[in-house]
């Protein structure tokens, strides 16, 4: 059997992050480098050290826009409600309708890690209260991994593969790699693939317990998350949902859809948490190989990538991160891409993280813009020997001619995650 290499492009895009919802507000708001962190007075009370998170505005009012009032009865599960409006989005943004009858070239990979966490403690709570019968029939669909995957095939009659991954930070751009082969390979004309992540304390606790996150900045929060920063103390916790519309080029030229960008090509890996790697911390080889194996996926040159989306939380390993870059690029000073982090605008979205940048990432690539690393004027001095300041912008740079954006997410369990983005040219 003859082996099937559709090229696959992107022609619908969705999101609902801490800073925007919708991708007319977020791409204002990554433009004007406007962050969504914000104080939770019910993190201070729970004990918390980080008193701080990004999430979502979605009032009522907006979430009757997505789902019906009896689809939100006893509707507990926000981590769902972003994935569905964001999904919801992509679809109708590639100019495609609802069906009628189930799409069998359609289907959907889009992944979550710790969702529906206040429906979970709420069945439990019912259950051990001894009011079993009153957990309501949804109970189930919101707490189940594939929830999100779930309503959204139901919503939009998706008949092809329908499933949600897990894969810690790396969630969401696996999510997208999925997708990708799937179409690549004949399997699948449109994938819609992303991620999404419930917020609060039954998310974040964790975390804080361990100490990775900011508590420098309670009294500042837009200031707290701090990529690439000499001053950066830990990373800040967001939720959201980030959504893409993937596509084979021959069936988006044939219904005349609006093309974003391509997928020139990624990899995925990891590093057996051997090395330098642990459950926490990535392995500096399985990084280098994976960075390099998605360069050579997308059949690219080093010397081409103009622009690196990084996964940079923030923490002690931003300065690793790019070690890795430099090393497999073999660009160092000015020669280095340009590079920023979202996170400093949404904090870290952990699960929905990858498919959220993607969504920045194909919007800067569209539009030819590099928005701003906010709270990086203290450039750290491990990452300040290694590329030039200019190459980490403080400010929106507009009219870059962007050709190649390399967008990497690196997960608990020693995971990677690597992307190239490609602007389309017909």
């Amino acid at each position: 059997m003859q082996e099937v290499n559709n090229r696959v492009v992107i022609t619908g895009l969705g999101v609902v992050a801490p800073n925007g919802v919708g991708i007319t507000d977020f791409t204002n708001a990554i433009k004007q480098g406007i962050s969504g962190i914000s104080y939770h007075k019910e993190l201070e009370t729970l004990g918390f050290s980080c008193c701080i998170g990004g999430i979502p505005l979605v009032p009522e009012a907006l979430q009757l826009q997505y789902l019906s009032a009896l689809q939100l009865k006893n509707f507990n599960s926000p981590g769902i409600l972003y994935g569905c409006m964001a999904g919801m989005d992509a679809w109708k943004d590639a100019g495609l309708m609802i069906n009628e009858t189930a799409d069998w070239d359609s289907g959907t990979v889009f992944g979550t890690g710790t969702t529906s966490v206040e429906k979970f403690r709420e069945s439990v709570n019912k259950i051990d209260a001894g009011q079993v019968r009153t957990l309501g029939s949804n109970a189930v669909l919101q707490t189940m991994t594939s929830g999100v995957s779930a309503y959204l095939s139901g919503i939009l009659g998706l008949g092809n593969l329908v499933t949600s991954n897990s894969s810690a930070c790396c969630t969401g751009t696996e999510s997208i790699l999925m997708g990708y082969e799937r179409i690549r390979s004949g399997n699948a004309k449109r994938m819609l693939v992303g991620a999404c992540s419930d917020g609060g304390p039954y998310v974040w606790g964790g975390f804080d317990a361990m100490r990775v996150m900011s508590y420098k900045h309670n009294d500042n929060p837009e200031k707290a998350s701090r990529p690439m920063s000499a001053t950066a103390n830990g990373f800040v916790p967001g939720s959201g949902a980030g959504a893409l519309l993937l596509e084979s080029l021959s069936s988006a030229v044939e219904r005349g859809a609006k093309i974003y960008g391509e997928i020139a090509g990624g990899a995925l890996n990891a590093g057996g948490q051997r090395g330098n790697g642990s459950m926490t911390a990535p392995n500096s080889e399985a990084v280098q190989r994976c960075i390099s194996k998605a360069i050579e996926n997308a059949g690219v040159d080093v010397n081409e990538i103009d622009l690196i989306n990084g996964h940079l939380t923030a923490t002690s390993k931003d300065a690793e991160e790019i070690n890795n870059w430099a090393t497999v690029l073999n660009r160092k000073g000015k020669n280095f891409p340009y590079v920023h982090s979202l996170k400093a605008m949404t904090g870290h979205c952990l699960a929905a993280a990858g498919a959220i940048e993607s969504v920045a990432a194909v919007i800067c690539l569209a539009n030819d813009f590099i928005f701003p690393s906010i709270n990086c004027e203290d450039i750290h001095p491990d990452i300040g020997a290694i590329i030039d300041a200019e190459k980490i912008p403080q400010r929106l740079l507009e009219n870059n001619k962007l050709r190649l954006i390399a967008k990497a997410s690196f997960g608990f369990g020693d995971i990677n995650a690597c992307l190239i983005f490609k602007k389309y040219n017909g």
